[in-house]
């Protein structure tokens, strides 16, 4: 902002102690600058120069003020967990289960998680180690006991719960 843009009375957003404020400029300062008022804190402060300002300040108009926010009503979306067709997508877990159970034998994460994405049961949102969050959810289900749905046969290899 340029010196001469700057009014005494003028409320203008300034950088004080690295926060954007609203000041209002009161009187000029006898060695330069300006004395103005910090309208959050009310608390006086100076304004060395015209560049600690970042332009006037909006002034709330009568008619912005009373204004309300109207609620409109969206359209119902699909949950984030259905597809087109209008069937629910597995979970990592879920899926994890019916590739196991499909078979038969013992697997480890990394195959589970291909045998998953052939079979188009589940599919990675994006996620650069999907192998490691299904072990790490087998681990934490394996901790239920015999509540468990997987059975761990070898180390890093399950298989379900009959």
């Amino acid at each position: 902002m340029k010196k001469e843009d700057v009014k005494i009375g003028g409320e203008y957003y300034a950088n004080v102690t690295n926060k954007k404020v609203v000041v209002r400029i009161d009187a000029e300062h006898s060695s330069g600058g300006w004395e103005a008022t910090n309208l959050t804190t009310n608390k006086k402060v100076r304004i060395k120069t015209a560049g600690r300002l970042q332009g006037a300040a909006r002034q709330p108009t009568p008619a912005t003020e009373t204004r309300v926010r109207k609620h409109v009503a969206k359209p119902a979306n699909q949950p984030a967990n259905e597809t087109a067709g209008g069937e629910k997508k597995l979970s990592c877990v879920k899926a994890a289960l019916q590739v196991l159970e499909s078979s038969g034998e013992p697997m480890n994460a990394q195959e589970m998680i291909t045998a998953m994405v052939e079979q188009n049961l589940w599919e990675s949102p994006g996620g650069k180690t999907p192998h490691a969050t299904l072990y790490s959810a087998i681990l934490r289900d394996l901790k239920r006991g015999d509540e468990s749905r997987f059975v761990k046969t070898q180390r890093g290899r399950f298989t379900v719960r009959s």
